[in-house]
């Protein structure tokens, strides 16, 4: 994981220490934004759930990537409706639920959040920010904006 930098100094050092029994290199725990060694903590988490402790989470666990998908698409709507009620705080909610589905997405499909943050510094990396990479236009659409350019010229 590579490091960012922190707006806030201090913020910087604000990075909660997982349980014992969760282990995390010791470079996934140095000079990381909070929130990557929170869903960092949360994958890594997620291999050692039992029903006995996290019956919820043993259960969507178990359940098939279609149902885990239909939860992440549930709670992305559930973002989306309380941003435009303007409930800030239902956002926050909602999106800390959003990500807890995604980082189990993740483990099922055996994608680990090294693999996404390395995908946005690869799109940081060539746009600037790490913002959807926009699709490959058509022939057609090429071709007509290069007829456009050359006659604009």
């Amino acid at each position: 994981m590579i490091a960012k930098p922190a707006k806030n100094p201090v913020a910087a050092h604000a990075v909660l220490v997982p349980p014992a029994e969760i282990s995390l290199s010791p470079l996934a725990l140095s000079n990381v934004h909070p929130g990557d060694a929170e869903i960092d903590r949360l994958y890594e988490a997620l291999q050692t759930v039992t029903p006995e402790r996290y019956p919820r989470t043993a259960r969507l666990l178990a359940s098939s990537t279609r149902k885990v998908a239909q939860k992440v698409i549930e709670e992305a709507g559930e973002v989306a409706l309380e941003a435009v009620k303007r409930r800030n705080q239902g956002v926050v909610r909602e999106s800390a639920d959003l990500l807890y589905h995604l980082t189990v997405l993740w483990r099922r499909a055996g994608i680990a959040p090294d693999d996404i943050w390395a995908e946005m510094r690869r799109r940081a990396d060539a746009l600037g920010i790490a913002e959807k990479i926009p699709k490959p236009r058509s022939h057609l659409e090429t071709k007509r904006a290069q007829q456009k350019a050359a006659s604009a010229g």
